[in-house]
């Protein structure tokens, strides 16, 4: 597809590309849950069948514990964008129609998705992690801000989006669950299936991307290059998400390194720059795209230079005081 200029004909011209992709998805759909074991929050969080409900969640609370307050941050942070979930079927369902596998898909993943969220409450709640009525608070001051992209208009965009989003949830998920599983080995379980569920997420949006690339590549190009310099993250409207962020960043969770290694698997499998044939729109995406890795990687080198000893407390882990290099 060539250029065009015109918004309302550029939309459907996008949107015909996703009817077009309608089995395609039908078919990713199957190798997913033919993939995975579907698993409950009652199956993670549960005593074993010959043992003591109120033995297990005594233990299950003591080991809890043990659990640092950086990883309590952390793991706060996690729960609280799971818990944003309601906002990503809105944007999806905006395009996706509701007569077609797209929004069999959108149910799917919504379903998926939502146990997370409810994992991690429900674990919060029992082990007493945090001050129950401080998450509660910041759960509902998220949702009631909403998450308002300046993407959310672009179907491309919204892909190229979910792509690297799933992909840095699977980091954070999987690294917070190395830390709190030499605490509380059921957590890090936890966190693990999580990560696996945003694993196989990542792997369906990625490819949705690479077939929108074959039939439009000068178009899914132009959408990714807005996308890819920078992510703000779902949870961005969370009450003191910043300092949150941060803690996640020091303590080796997640961090502008980690978007560089996201960026460069994309850039890898996509095969962004072999892609030849493109319309002059396609060819300045290319090459905005391609110089996007030097620039992250500047930006975490900068970041870790000026990186100075820092004190943290926050209300939802007891406004313990924390200090971290």
């Amino acid at each position: 597809m060539g250029t065009i200029t015109d918004p309302a004909r550029e939309l459907e011209s996008k949107m015909e590309v996703l009817r077009d992709l309608e089995g395609r998805v039908g078919e990713l759909m199957e190798l997913h849950e033919r993939k995975r074991d579907l698993w409950l929050p009652s199956d993670l969080l549960g005593p074993e069948p010959d043992a003591d409900p109120d033995e297990f969640q005594a233990q299950l609370r003591a080991r809890a514990q043990g659990i640092p307050d950086h990883a309590r941050a952390a793991l706060a942070l996690n729960l609280l964008t799971e818990e944003g979930l309601p906002h990503f079927h809105r944007l999806l369902a905006v395009y996706l129609g509701d007569e077609s596998f797209w929004r069999l898909w959108n149910n799917l993943w919504t379903a998926e998705e939502d146990r997370h969220g409810q994992v991690l409450h429900d674990y919060a709640r029992d082990t007493r992690l945090f001050d129950q009525r401080k998450i509660e608070e910041m759960q509902f001051e998220y949702l009631r801000r909403g998450f308002h992209p300046a993407w959310d208009r672009d179907p491309y965009r919204v892909f190229a989006y979910t792509t690297v989003q799933e992909r840095a949830t699977q980091f954070s998920h999987s690294e917070t669950g190395k830390i709190v599983g030499e605490y509380e080995p059921r957590l890090g379980e936890v966190l693990s299936q999580v990560a696996k569920d945003e694993a196989r997420h990542y792997a369906f949006y990625r490819t949705v991307f690479e077939e929108i690339l074959k039939r439009d590549p000068d178009q899914a190009l132009h959408s990714a290059s807005f996308i890819l310099p920078a992510i703000d993250m779902p949870g961005i409207t969370i009450p003191g998400f910043k300092d949150l962020a941060e803690v996640i960043r020091r303590s080796g969770i997640y961090g502008p390194r980690d978007y560089l290694r996201i960026v460069q698997e994309q850039i890898r499998y996509w095969k962004i720059d072999s892609l030849d044939g493109l319309g002059e729109l396609g060819r300045k995406a290319q090459e905005k795209i391609m110089e996007i890795p030097s620039r992250l990687r500047r930006i975490a080198e900068l970041m870790e230079t000026r990186t100075r000893a820092k004190t943290f407390s926050f209300e939802v882990v007891f406004n313990r005081e924390f200090a971290m290099e």
